[in-house]
């Protein structure tokens, strides 16, 4: 990449990211404009995968909503993200836990790791 898109991205990055990692619990505040008028609606599932790319670094959380699984995809750095809270952090030895869409019940959740 040239020199003139890094500086671009480095400025749009985020002062500070939060740390969390795949199958770990969390709580997405996501800013949401309907009409005029601004609100923050929490969004929380278990993040199944993250693709890492500078400024396009993107997460996603997985939760079950009457019984149907959604998976939603936020930017991390983007300002529509205020804050991502975590919950619990979860046990998995995998990048990727595309294997949880199948699952339903106990076996779709990710064992807790005791500090």
């Amino acid at each position: 990449m040239s020199e003139i898109i890094k500086e671009i991205e480095k400025e749009q990055l985020k002062a500070e990211v939060p740390a969390f990692n795949v199958g770990d619990t969390v709580k997405v505040y996501g800013k949401i404009k309907e009409g005029e008028k601004e609100r923050v609606q929490v969004y929380e599932g278990v993040v199944t995968k993250i693709q890492n790319g500078s400024n396009r670094t993107t997460f996603t959380v997985r939760k079950t909503s009457n019984g149907v699984g959604v998976d939603k995809t936020w930017p991390i750095h983007s300002p529509n993200v205020e804050k991502v809270e975590v919950i619990r952090h979860g046990k998995v030895r995998r990048a990727k836990l595309n294997y949880l869409k199948g699952r339903v019940g106990k076996r779709a959740k990710v064992k807790e790791v005791i500090r």
